[in-house]
């Protein structure tokens, strides 16, 4: 196994760009404008009785914050396994 590389930059180079930023801190020219980010709307999604009753008792199950948020981290984490299989699955057939 090979070692991690060490990277190029030493402490006295870091010590230097800090010193840099510093100075420029209070300049507004030495700057890129600002940019603004929006956050994304959240989504409504229903499920059936049933399955929303199961999905609680997994969540209390598991100690999640609530059932929102043991939903969305399932579901993050299918998303994930899909897009992987989705991008190897594209992998061999384009080999």
């Amino acid at each position: 196994m090979n070692a991690p590389k060490k990277s190029k930059a030493t402490a006295a180079d870091q010590e230097a760009k800090d010193r840099l930023v510093v100075s420029q801190a209070g300049d507004g020219s030495a700057w890129d404008p600002a940019i603004r980010v929006k956050r994304s709307k959240r989504a409504a999604l229903s499920l059936p009785g049933e399955l929303a009753a199961r999905a609680a008792f997994l969540a209390r199950l598991h100690r999640d914050a609530g059932i929102d948020h043991w939903v969305e981290r399932v579901v993050r984490e299918r998303v994930e396994i899909e897009e992987f299989a989705f991008k190897e699955t594209k992998k061999k057939l384009a080999s």
